[in-house]
Protein backbone atom coordinates (compact mmCIF):
# COMPACT_ATOMS: atom_id res chain seq x y z
CA UNK A 1 0.00 0.00 0.00
CA UNK A 2 1.71 3.17 -0.97
CA UNK A 3 -1.40 5.58 -0.98
CA UNK A 4 0.00 8.57 0.82
CA UNK A 5 -2.05 10.59 3.15
CA UNK A 6 -3.41 12.68 2.86
CA UNK A 7 -5.85 11.96 -0.14
CA UNK A 8 -6.97 14.11 -3.02
CA UNK A 9 -10.35 14.52 -2.70
CA UNK A 10 -11.73 12.66 -5.63
CA UNK A 11 -9.87 9.58 -4.48
CA UNK A 12 -11.32 10.30 -1.00
CA UNK A 13 -14.28 9.78 -2.36
CA UNK A 14 -14.19 7.00 -4.58
CA UNK A 15 -13.08 5.15 -1.08
CA UNK A 16 -15.90 6.80 0.64
CA UNK A 17 -18.52 5.54 -2.44
CA UNK A 18 -17.11 2.23 -2.20
CA UNK A 19 -17.21 1.90 1.68
CA UNK A 20 -20.63 0.67 2.09
CA UNK A 21 -21.37 -1.77 -0.94
CA UNK A 22 -19.68 -2.72 -4.19
CA UNK A 23 -20.49 -0.24 -7.77
CA UNK A 24 -20.39 -0.12 -10.76
CA UNK A 25 -18.32 2.79 -12.48
CA UNK A 26 -21.52 5.05 -12.79
CA UNK A 27 -22.73 4.45 -10.07
CA UNK A 28 -19.69 5.58 -8.36
CA UNK A 29 -19.82 8.65 -10.68
CA UNK A 30 -23.14 9.56 -9.23
CA UNK A 31 -22.04 8.49 -5.08
CA UNK A 32 -19.06 10.91 -5.90
CA UNK A 33 -21.31 13.45 -7.08
CA UNK A 34 -23.92 13.28 -4.13
CA UNK A 35 -20.94 13.17 -1.73
CA UNK A 36 -19.69 15.74 -3.28
CA UNK A 37 -23.24 18.29 -2.96
CA UNK A 38 -22.91 17.71 -7.15
CA UNK A 39 -19.11 20.04 -6.93
CA UNK A 40 -17.27 17.12 -8.46
CA UNK A 41 -18.28 15.00 -11.68
CA UNK A 42 -15.38 12.22 -12.42
CA UNK A 43 -15.24 11.57 -16.12
CA UNK A 44 -15.05 7.90 -17.10
CA UNK A 45 -11.60 8.51 -18.10
CA UNK A 46 -10.72 10.04 -14.90
CA UNK A 47 -12.42 7.34 -12.64
CA UNK A 48 -11.30 4.43 -14.65
CA UNK A 49 -7.87 5.54 -14.07
CA UNK A 50 -8.38 5.95 -10.20
CA UNK A 51 -9.71 2.65 -10.08
CA UNK A 52 -6.53 1.07 -11.81
CA UNK A 53 -4.57 3.05 -9.75
CA UNK A 54 -5.95 2.29 -6.45
CA UNK A 55 -6.14 -1.81 -7.57
CA UNK A 56 -2.34 -1.35 -8.23
CA UNK A 57 -2.16 -0.24 -4.71
CA UNK A 58 -4.89 -2.60 -3.04
CA UNK A 59 -7.33 -0.13 -1.61
CA UNK A 60 -10.26 -1.59 -4.61
CA UNK A 61 -10.60 -4.47 -5.96
CA UNK A 62 -12.88 -5.87 -8.30
CA UNK A 63 -15.73 -7.48 -7.01
CA UNK A 64 -17.86 -9.34 -10.19
CA UNK A 65 -18.71 -8.93 -13.51
CA UNK A 66 -22.03 -8.63 -15.03
CA UNK A 67 -23.67 -8.00 -18.83
CA UNK A 68 -26.04 -5.27 -19.08
CA UNK A 69 -27.90 -4.44 -22.53
CA UNK A 70 -24.91 -6.03 -23.65
CA UNK A 71 -22.42 -4.35 -21.74
CA UNK A 72 -19.59 -5.39 -19.37
CA UNK A 73 -20.15 -3.77 -15.97
CA UNK A 74 -17.26 -4.40 -13.48
CA UNK A 75 -18.31 -3.94 -9.84
CA UNK A 76 -15.41 -2.61 -7.62
CA UNK A 77 -15.15 -3.43 -3.65
CA UNK A 78 -13.33 -1.08 -1.01
CA UNK A 79 -10.00 -3.74 0.43
CA UNK A 80 -9.35 -4.03 3.90
CA UNK A 81 -6.13 -1.79 3.16
CA UNK A 82 -8.70 0.28 1.08
CA UNK A 83 -10.48 0.55 4.56
CA UNK A 84 -7.80 1.07 7.11
CA UNK A 85 -6.38 4.01 4.71
CA UNK A 86 -9.83 5.98 4.32
CA UNK A 87 -10.29 5.30 8.25
CA UNK A 88 -7.06 7.51 8.93
CA UNK A 89 -7.94 9.97 6.43
CA UNK A 90 -11.11 10.60 7.83
CA UNK A 91 -9.53 10.98 10.99
CA UNK A 92 -6.98 13.25 10.01
CA UNK A 93 -9.74 15.34 8.57
CA UNK A 94 -12.20 15.28 11.45
CA UNK A 95 -8.66 16.67 13.84
CA UNK A 96 -8.51 19.07 11.03
CA UNK A 97 -12.16 20.15 11.30
CA UNK A 98 -12.26 19.87 15.20
CA UNK A 99 -9.22 22.43 15.38
CA UNK A 100 -10.68 24.74 12.76
CA UNK A 101 -13.91 24.66 14.74
CA UNK A 102 -12.56 25.58 18.00
CA UNK A 103 -10.43 28.42 16.54
CA UNK A 104 -13.49 29.61 14.84
CA UNK A 105 -15.53 29.87 17.93
CA UNK A 106 -12.41 31.53 19.42
CA UNK A 107 -12.93 34.09 17.11
CA UNK A 108 -16.10 34.52 17.15
CA UNK A 109 -16.28 34.77 21.34
CA UNK A 110 -13.41 37.71 20.69
CA UNK A 111 -15.65 39.42 18.49
CA UNK A 112 -18.71 39.14 20.74
CA UNK A 113 -16.54 40.39 23.49
CA UNK A 114 -15.50 43.07 21.86
CA UNK A 115 -18.76 44.09 20.13
CA UNK A 116 -19.82 43.72 24.02
CA UNK A 117 -17.58 46.47 25.29
CA UNK A 118 -18.45 49.82 25.25
CA UNK A 119 -15.59 52.53 25.58
CA UNK A 120 -15.47 54.75 28.24
CA UNK A 121 -15.81 58.72 27.76
CA UNK A 122 -13.42 60.67 29.91
CA UNK A 123 -15.43 62.32 32.24
CA UNK A 124 -15.43 66.27 31.99
CA UNK A 125 -12.90 67.50 34.04
CA UNK A 126 -15.21 68.69 37.60
CA UNK A 127 -13.37 72.60 38.82
CA UNK A 128 -13.98 73.37 41.90
CA UNK A 129 -16.84 76.55 41.91
CA UNK A 130 -15.21 80.01 42.72
CA UNK A 131 -17.57 82.17 44.37
CA UNK A 132 -15.98 85.82 43.99
CA UNK A 133 -17.13 88.46 46.00
CA UNK A 134 -20.63 89.45 45.01
CA UNK A 135 -21.97 85.80 44.13
CA UNK A 136 -20.45 85.36 40.97
CA UNK A 137 -19.19 81.91 40.51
Amino acid sequence: MTTPVPLREPTFLILTALAREPMHGYGIVTEVAALSDGRLTLRPGTLYGALDRLTDEGLVEPDREEVVGGRLRRYYRLTDSGGTVLAAETERLRRNVEAASQRLRARDARASEDSAVVPVREAPAIRPAIRLAGGAA
